[in-house]
Formats: C-alpha cells, sequence, structure tokens
C-alpha cells in the first residue's frame, strides 16, 4: 500500500500551493482530485483572465473584507503570505498582469498561464498529482491516515483537505471536505450561497424585464454594508460587481436599497433641470442621467407623467428619493449553480490559526473554501487560497511525522 507524507485532497488553488511548499520541504506528496483538469476555478475565474490577488488583502482596511462567525481567524496566515510574495511567483514565471479596479490583479493574457505555473511549481518539488479519481472513504488511527481512493488504497501521516465548497456543482464542487469534518467531530457553521446574482418573484420580473442586459453604476446597499460598483439588470433579477458583493451579507426576506446617482446630489440634478429646461418630460430628465428604460420605468413606477417645469418641490423630492434609495426586495439568489465562493464551512474554533490543524485530531488540515472564511469579490478569496503557499506554520507542522502532534 503506497505511504506518503501527505496527502491533499483537493487540486485547486489552496491545495496546489500547500502541495508546492510540502513538497519544497522534501515531504512526500500526492495531491487527489475527482475533476479531469486541476484548477478548473481558476481557469475560468476573472472572466477567463484570473484575479490572482488585490493588493488591499492583506492591508489592516483588506482584512476586514473576509466574512467569517470569527473574523480575526484569517489574519494570521494573511499576515505571513501578501500578495507582494504572490505576485514576485508571478513575475518570476514571466506573466503579464494588470490592475484593473480596486486593487484587483488580472492576468493579461489566459488564466491557464496561472494553472500552468502552479503545476509546474508542483513537478519541480516533486509532487504527484492524481486525477479522475475520487475518494471513497478515510480513517485514522494512531499510525496515520487510511485513504481508499477509486483506484487504489494509500495511508499518509498528514491529509490536508482543500476540496473547496459548493459553489459550481457543474464544476465538480461537492460536500465532501464537510463531510470528512464532520467525520471527524468538526463543526460547521451554516453554509450559502455567496458572490451570486439575486432573484426576483415573477411579478417583480414582469416589470423588470425590459431592463435585462443594462448595466449602470451605483450604490448597493443592505443595512449598514454598501459596495459601490456596477450593477446588471438580468433575466432573473440583477447581477454585476455591486450586487455578488452585497449576496454576501443579504439574506432571504431583506429588502436592498440602490442608489443610483453615486455622488451626485439628485436634488439639485432635478431642480437645475426645472429651471433650465422646463418643458422636458421628468423620464427625459431621468434618462440624461441613467439609461433611458430604465429612467421611464423609474417614472412609471412613480407614476408621475408631465413637464419637469410643473413638478412642485414635493413631487421633486419624491423622485430624488427613488433615485437615491430604490429598494427592492429580492426573492432569493441563482444559488450555488453560478456562486463564485460558498459563505460558511468548516467552524474555525475547532481549528488551529496558526497551522490550520484540527485542534482534536493531528494530522488533520482544513484549507481554503472550505473553511468558515469567504473573501470580497476581487481577488480576496485567492489570496487567501495562495496563503498556504509559504505558510511557515503550516508548512513546518506538514514536515513531520504524526507524533510530533502526538508530543504537542
Amino acid at each position: 500500500m503506497p505511504h506518503y507524507d501527505v496527502v491533499i485532497l483537493g487540486a485547486g488553488a489552496a491545495g496546489m500551493m500547500a502541495a508546492i511548499e510540502a513538497g519544497r520541504r522534501g515531504r512526500s506528496v500526492l495531491v487527489v482530485d475527482h475533476a479531469r483538469y486541476a484548477g478548473e476555478k481558476i481557469r475560468i475565474s476573472g472572466g477567463g483572465r484570473c484575479n490572482f490577488t488585490n493588493i488591499n488583502a492583506t492591508t489592516d482596511k483588506g482584512r476586514d473584507r473576509f466574512l467569517s462567525a470569527n473574523p480575526r481567524f484569517a489574519l494570521s496566515a494573511l499576515s505571513r503570505y501578501t500578495p507582494d510574495m504572490f505576485i514576485a511567483l508571478v513575475r518570476e514565471h514571466g506573466i503579464a498582469f494588470h490592475e484593473k479596479t480596486l486593487g484587483q490583479l488580472f492576468c493579461d493574457g489566459p488564466a491557464t498561464q496561472i494553472n500552468t505555473m502552479l503545476l509546474g511549481e508542483m513537478r519541480k518539488a516533486g509532487v504527484t498529482l492524481v486525477l479522475e479519481t475520487s475518494v471513497e472513504s478515510v480513517s485514522r488511527d494512531e499510525s496515520g491516515f487510511a485513504v481508499q481512493l477509486s483506484t487504489a488504497s494509500i495511508t499518509c501521516d498528514s491529509l490536508v483537505v482543500a476540496t473547496g465548497g459548493k459553489s459550481i456543482p457543474k464544476m465538480g464542487a461537492t460536500g465532501l471536505g464537510y463531510q470528512l469534518a464532520t467525520q471527524f467531530g468538526l463543526r460547521l457553521t451554516e453554509t450559502r450561497p455567496a458572490l451570486v446574482p439575486l432573484t426576483f418573484e415573477t411579478g417583480a420580473l414582469e416589470k423588470l424585464r425590459d431592463l435585462s442586459g443594462i448595466a449602470t453604476d451605483a450604490i448597493v446597499r443592505h443595512g449598514r454594508t454598501a459596495f459601490e460598483e456596477a450593477l446588471l439588470f438580468t433575466h432573473r433579477g440583477l447581477s454585476g460587481p455591486a450586487i455578488l458583493q452585497i449576496s454576501s451579507y443579504w439574506r432571504e426576506g431583506d429588502a436592498i436599497a440602490i442608489d443610483l446617482l453615486p455622488h451626485q446630489d439628485a436634488g439639485e440634478v432635478l431642480r437645475a433641470a426645472r429651471q433650465a429646461t422646463p418643458k422636458l418630460q421628468v423620464q427625459t430628465v431621468l434618462g440624461n442621467v441613467l439609461p433611458r428604460k430604465l429612467a421611464q420605468l423609474l417614472g412609471d413606477e412613480l407614476g408621475m407623467t408631465g413637464m419637469i417645469g410643473d413638478f412642485s418641490d414635493k413631487k421633486l423630492a419624491l423622485v430624488e428619493a427613488r433615485l437615491k434609495a430604490w429598494t427592492l426586495k429580492p426573492v432569493g439568489s441563482e444559488g450555488y449553480r453560478t456562486a463564485e465562493v460558498t459563505l460558511g464551512g468548516v467552524d474555525t474554533r475547532d481549528l488551529d490559526a496558526k497551522t490550520m490543524t484540527a485542534r482534536d485530531v493531528p494530522g488533520l488540515f482544513f484549507i481554503g473554501e472550505v473553511v468558515d472564511v469567504t473573501g470580497w469579490l476581487g481577488g480576496y478569496n485567492f489570496q487567501w487560497a495562495w496563503v498556504f503557499a509559504e505558510d511557515k506554520s503550516l508548512a513546518a507542522t506538514l514536515s513531520g511525522p504524526i507524533e510530533a502532534w502526538m508530543q504537542g
């Protein structure tokens, strides 16, 4: 029966990075994934350009952009592996990149360059990669772990679960990581789709039907949380970066408020139009600052017609309120089918923040998306995955046999 120092379940971003570091430290490493290719989420990310990190991810402000039942849990790992460290690896491989907006870094070329880089580093580190192979069972005794694969039985000293979450099941996402956590007595926090488009009931969709495909800049709010980015109307509801961001905070039954004129005084815009162009219809005035079909819908919703010169201050105030806080109530989201990440996961109370090992199960690690740490849109989740590349505490732990934990 083949034996490895380290077996990593999952050939995604976190799994490959952990494998590279463990291999560099002389460990015998096997990475197992049921998918046909490694790094499938990397390949499709960023519209095929891979938003591989965010330069703000490990700044003081950036550290608040990771959601968790224990928001401080990720700080230790994030402080040890910064975006600059991953950028240095990207540059070493000659991959050209650019900053798009808000600190987001994208490849100039295809996202597959990142996969090629990681696979090359794994080969250099002597890592063995096995694809199209499923995990049938895992057990543990004093000598380590026994893993029954669909193709063979193997054993290992350390088992790293990097299986990701439930998002995008058509790409092979499963709940294996959560099942293993439960098997070994670790708690789970509630899981739900995040960074996902929001949907509306049939009546609301009928009103919004003509807006499908229209995008506009907006500030989208849920409670005290707000995101200023693009908003996109779809045939199911709302999408775009601002909506994906707010979806991580939104809950069923809640409303969202949309400011359609970010950083503009809507009242001033309307009063100026009343003075300068009093014979224009209100929808026409709105169409000068918003997409025409959206302007028409807002005018229809308010039930206001006529020339803006005839509008009283009170009527203008109603239009202003709609422009600055258009309130909509989604009924759901598109679910894991299109969600970029899974919110929630393995409870961080059961993991050591420095090593990511299960507190009560020596040699068992959970890393990446399977853990209850979820970043904002814009490269934050990849940075959470990359931290295991040179996480010295994790790597040092992976460098010794299971007895090291028994004695610790």
